[in-house]
């Protein structure tokens, strides 16, 4: 197996990785290796844009966000399979932060290369009756700035697709792949 030249990662190989890396134990005699943790300062901030501080007055209250869902027929053309899914990306099992990179990582080649809908899978969350975490954070996260340019609408999947558990995205048209 050759190795690239460039040994820079990507962020989701990046995100990857350390999963990986966390799960490893050392050999028996050899001490664990810290593996730093990567700074989730963008998530934070795009997370307090979600949920703005209440204003003083009515007049300086900041617009509320407001979520685009798919139009309908093509929600169900996306459903039965007559409008193709280009990408998807998996969520489960990762932590806020590193979900929050891999998806922003995600949308933006698929922006890059021309891609119009996607699948986002979350998770439906624990089996003890409450909602996931990214199941949650995941649809506040694509009305906030970093995804706003990139992500047109987006809607709860059809069952065939993950139902609850995962969401169609619109991407934007790429201004260079317009015709």
């Amino acid at each position: 197996m050759s190795r690239p030249s460039d040994r820079s990662l990507s962020d989701e190989d990046r995100v990857l990785w350390n999963l990986v890396a966390r799960s490893a134990k050392p050999l028996k005699g050899k001490r664990a290796v810290d593996i730093p943790e990567p700074p989730p300062a963008s998530m934070e901030d795009a997370m307090e844009t979600v949920a703005p501080k209440p204003a003083v007055s009515p007049a300086a209250r900041p617009k509320q966000i407001v979520s685009h869902s798919l139009d309908r027929p093509t929600y169900e053309k996306l459903a039965k399979g007559r409008l193709p899914i280009e990408g998807r990306v998996d969520l489960h099992g990762m932590s806020q932060e590193q979900a929050y990179s891999l998806l922003l990582s995600f949308l933006h080649r698929a922006h890059a290369g021309g891609v119009r809908y996607v699948l986002v899978i979350t998770g439906k969350g624990s089996s003890s009756g409450g909602e996931g975490v990214l199941r949650r954070a995941v649809p506040a996260w694509l009305s906030t700035a970093p995804f706003r340019p990139l992500v047109s609408s987006h809607d709860h999947a059809a069952r065939n697709h993950g139902g609850a558990g995962a969401l169609y995205v619109r991407l934007r048209r790429h201004p260079a792949k317009n015709p």
